[in-house]
């Protein structure tokens, strides 16, 4: 269930409420008046770029065998 703070509390608090937001990526509920007004949520994660992700992938590979000399077998392609 998520936390739920008064509109004053979270104008007084807002900045170290949105580090614990972000921190425990947890919803946090703001009200007026005791009636939920407002949501505050964790931004989703961002994605990994595929250059990071080949970046990270650097090293972790290996050549077996001649991987340049043309094979002997003919490929339906190449007609």
């Amino acid at each position: 269930m998520p936390t739920t703070i008064a509109a004053g509390e979270f104008k007084a608090k807002c900045l170290k409420l949105m580090d614990e937001v972000a921190r425990t990526r947890e919803t946090l509920v703001i009200t007026k008046h005791g009636k939920p007004v407002v949501h505050v949520i964790p931004v989703a994660e961002p994605k990994q770029s595929l250059d990071d992700y080949l970046e990270s992938m650097k090293g972790s590979g290996e050549i077996l065998g001649d991987i340049i000399s043309p094979i002997d077998v003919e490929w339906d392609a190449m007609q």
